[in-house]
């Protein structure tokens, strides 16, 4: 009766750690998503300036769709502060375009024109200008600054392909990680968990991740060997690792450091924003 009741303990033990390690998984996963979603240059730019004695605060577009003017307004409250729109493809020659931006209900408004081809690049900034009180000297200022910001036009992607595909890749982020804590486990699971892993990759990274690519930007695979885009290189190297990490469960009498190493090298890959390095090849 004793060990009946050790073992029920013991079991229960066990699945009180298993649940632990779920739980920390997942919040360092939504820790994760939220940065992802902070970061990188396809999120706008968000900020602050003071202008004419007030702050503004403002919130650019860095990604948009094709064949449909991007609107750019920024809220003063202030007829008397005037806005020009200014623009010109990133990373190229030409010559600055700009349109004076209309005042309507506190905002100042105005659209970028339309683009056609998608991963199209532009650079843009707003210049704000007002009158110095008591004199007739006009007072400057730009949203965020003369450099811009760079935004990036692509086509539209299916709702459902677009949502699976982050649903499948964070899935495989959060079994990365759980994974990893089997290492803390004195009977750790490490096959079962890192076929998983491997699973979710293969349709996250490889199968959908092509799919939203090739209807945003025309292309399946941008990454090694034929380009050097960053979000499909890094999916290569976690891939890469985990299979490494698969075969060392077979071969060597240590797995378990392979699977840390993984996960490890699994969670710096996600710091790096997503697309960041999207807004440095012109086109």
């Amino acid at each position: 009766m004793e060990e009946q009741i050790s073992t029920e303990t013991l079991v229960k033990k066990k699945d009180k750690v298993n649940v632990i390690f779920w739980i920390v998984a997942i919040i360092l996963t939504a820790i994760s998503i939220f940065y992802q979603n902070t970061t990188g240059p396809t999120y706008p730019k968000k900020g602050h300036i003071v202008f004419g004695g007030k702050q503004i605060d403002y919130k650019l577009e860095r990604s948009f769709l094709i064949n449909q003017e991007c609107p750019v307004k920024i809220y003063t409250d202030d007829s008397l502060i005037k806005g020009s729109l200014i623009w010109k493809r990133f990373n190229t020659l030409d010559n600055e375009s700009s349109k004076p931006m209309r005042y309507e209900n506190g905002y100042l408004i105005a659209e970028l024109d339309k683009q056609d081809r998608t991963a199209t690049k532009l650079q843009y900034y707003i210049q704000l200008s007002t009158n110095q009180p008591g004199t007739q000297n006009e007072l400057h200022d730009y949203i965020p600054d003369k450099t811009g910001v760079v935004i990036r036009f692509r086509g539209d992607v299916p709702f459902l392909i677009i949502i699976l595909h982050i649903i499948f890749i964070f899935a495989f982020e959060l079994m990365s990680l759980k994974t990893g804590m089997e290492f803390f486990r004195k009977e750790p699971r490490y096959k079962i968990y890192t076929f998983w892993t491997i699973g979710l990759a293969i349709v996250g990274g490889f199968i959908l991740g092509p799919l939203v690519q090739y209807y945003a930007f025309g292309e399946f695979w941008t990454g090694f060997p034929f380009g050097f885009d960053l979000t499909d290189n890094k999916m290569i190297i976690a891939f890469a690792a985990w299979i490494v990490t698969l075969i060392a469960l077979y071969k060597s009498k240590k797995p378990g450091y392979w699977v840390l190493g993984a996960t490890v090298l699994t969670i710096a890959i996600f710091l790096i924003p997503h697309s960041v390095l999207s807004g440095n090849v012109p086109k």
